[in-house]
């Protein structure tokens, strides 16, 4: 689990029996996905927007750009050694979704 102040937080209770395993503070290694906010928010940054809306439009947009046209550059972000390679069906799920 990250170190998100909603998960260490005192005020958080835990279920009898759970013991919440942390995640080392600066280790992208354990979660690929952070890695890709520097393609995913591109379009975005600097920029004002009027609606929630146009925000999600621009975001679906780049998503189906990076997995249609820049899919080298999210493997050499997000492709470590312990990652399961073989991510063709899942990417066939996302694209036909």
């Amino acid at each position: 689990m990250d170190n998100a102040p909603s998960h260490t937080s005192l005020k958080t209770r835990w279920p009898l029996g759970v013991h919440p395993l942390f995640q080392p503070p600066y280790s992208p290694e354990v979660q690929p996905a952070e890695r890709l906010w520097q393609l995913t928010d591109e379009p975005l940054v600097n920029k004002g927007f009027d609606t929630i809306e146009q925000i999600e439009d621009i975001a679906v947009e780049r998503c189906h750009h990076l997995m249609n046209n820049m899919t080298d550059q999210v493997a050499a972000l997000t492709n470590f050694h312990w990652w399961p390679q073989d991510a063709e069906p899942y990417i066939h799920r996302l694209q036909t979704s």
